[in-house]
This record gives structure tokens, C-alpha cells and sequence, in this order.
């Protein structure tokens, strides 16, 4: 069992790092089903978030001092700005959300996934400026109440599920707040770190926290993260845009067809 999960940490944090997603769009699904299809453990909807959060805790953070030591002095992929806005307010949502998920039942916490899923497919289909992946850092603009606004209700819903909330939030930030697809994975992902970071707490209310599974899974993740990122430096900005939003639709059929 403890292999399975180191393999399923490191795909979710590759991806992590690379698309600047927190993982568990990935991770959500392979926890619930590969496991039990390979008869060696079973998952319940809230072992699964909490697993999936402290994942997604480790891996972005891993991904993001990845991109800090990969960025150039005049060259930052990362908007402090950003990080501090939005950061601050999805910490908090996520820890209400966090701790709201114990009384919620499973097939619930599979639904508000299943929805989020479908969300960001439909944002990401919303096409975006090309002009805009030429800004840099210094140059982006941003409406902060509506930053903080946002970030707030994708932390709730993110900590119910164990998620840091990227896989929502970055059609947001491409398509609401007009933010470049590079800047936004690379900030994305300390956003989500601290996302995490209330979901992590919110999550240790609960109780329902496989120990060792967590761990080799977060141990998965510190690997996977930093290859992500040092692969997505040498991609093209389209093909992780469409690799997104290919990720999303998978999990989202996948979700729904459970539930229905």
C-alpha cells in the first residue's frame, strides 16, 4: 500500500509543479479508487481530503521554492502582490471550510467536487488574451476586493474537499483578473500553499487521518513537485493551458459518474 501511495503522491505534485495546480484534482480521484481497485486499502470521501490536503500542503510549497530558485533576480514568475491578497483570505476560508468537513457526509464532499470540476472546465474554455502572456510581474494590475473575495469562497469550498484550490482558482485568475498563464502557475501555487496551510489545520479537527498513508504520499510529492516545475519552465503556454483543462474533464467525468 505505502508504494502505491508514494506513486500516486509523485504524480499528483508532478502535475502540481508543472501546472501550478496544488495535485489534488489528481490525487482526489487516485486515492478513492486506485488503491481499492488494486484490493490494497479503502478510503472513505473524508480520508481521502485529508490525505489530499496535507499533499497538496507539501507539494506546493515544494513547487514553489522550486520556481524562487529558478527565477532570475529580474526575471519572477511569482506576484507578491497576489500572494498577499488573495493568499491571506483563502487561508482563512480554508480552515472553515477544513473543519466544516467533518459534518458533512461523503457522498456531499463528492459532490461539491464534482461541481468545482465542472466549474473550472467551463472558466478555462473562456479564451484569453494572447497580448496578456507578454506582461511581466511589475506591469500587472489587479482589483484586490475582488481578489480577496474569490479567494475566500474557493478556500471554503477547497478545505470541504482537501484541496488547496488551484485547479478553480486559476481559471479565475486567467480569465477574471486578466493574469499572465506563467505568473499565474508560478503565484498560484504559494497561494495555494497557503491554502493548505488552513485546510491542514482544519483537516486535524476531524480525525480522520490515515497516518502512514499520509505520509508516503507527502513524500511522493516533495519528489514530483520540483520536476514539475522544471519542466513547465520549458513548455509552451498553450500546451499547459490545454493540458489543464484535458486533467479537469478527466476528473470531472470520473467524479460524476461515480455519483451518478
Amino acid at each position: 500500500m505505502y508504494l502505491v501511495m508514494f506513486f500516486i503522491g509523485f504524480i499528483g505534485s508532478f502535475f502540481s509543479g508543472m501546472l501550478g495546480i496544488g495535485g489534488s484534482i489528481i490525487n482526489y480521484p487516485l486515492l478513492l479508487y486506485v488503491p481499492d481497485w488494486l484490493n490494497v486499502s479503502h478510503f472513505t470521501a473524508k480520508q481521502v481530503s485529508s490525505i489530499s490536503m496535507f499533499q497538496v500542503l507539501f507539494s506546493s510549497l515544494s513547487g514553489v521554492i522550486a520556481y524562487w530558485k529558478m527565477s532570475k533576480k529580474d526575471v519572477s514568475f511569482v506576484h507578491k502582490g497576489l500572494v498577499l491578497y488573495m493568499g491571506g483570505s483563502i487561508l482563512i476560508g480554508s480552515l472553515i471550510g477544513g473543519v466544516c468537513s467533518k459534518f458533512l457526509p461523503s457522498e456531499s464532499i463528492n459532490i461539491v467536487y464534482g461541481v468545482l470540476a465542472v466549474l473550472a472546465v467551463l472558466l478555462m474554455i473562456i479564451p484569453q488574451h494572447k497580448s496578456c502572456d507578454r506582461m511581466q510581474v511589475n506591469e500587472i494590475t489587479f482589483n484586490r476586493v475582488l481578489a480577496m473575495v474569490i479567494s475566500f469562497v474557493v478556500g471554503i469550498v477547497s478545505g470541504i474537499v482537501g484541496a488547496g484550490g488551484a485547479f478553480i482558482l486559476i481559471p479565475i485568475m486567467l480569465t477574471v483578473l486578466k493574469i499572465p498563464m506563467r505568473i499565474t502557475i508560478a503565484s498560484s501555487l504559494a497561494v495555494v500553499f497557503l491554502s493548505a496551510i488552513g485546510g491542514a489545520f482544519g483537516k486535524l479537527t476531524t480525525g480522520e487521518i490515515p497516518f502512514w498513508a499520509t505520509f508516503f504520499a507527502v513524500a511522493g510529492s516533495l519528489l514530483g513537485a520540483p520536476l514539475g516545475s522544471f519542466m513547465s519552465r520549458r513548455m509552451n503556454v498553450n500546451m499547459l493551458r490545454y493540458g489543464l483543462m484535458v486533467l479537469i474533464s478527466l476528473t470531472a467525468i470520473k467524479i460524476w459518474y461515480s455519483i451518478l
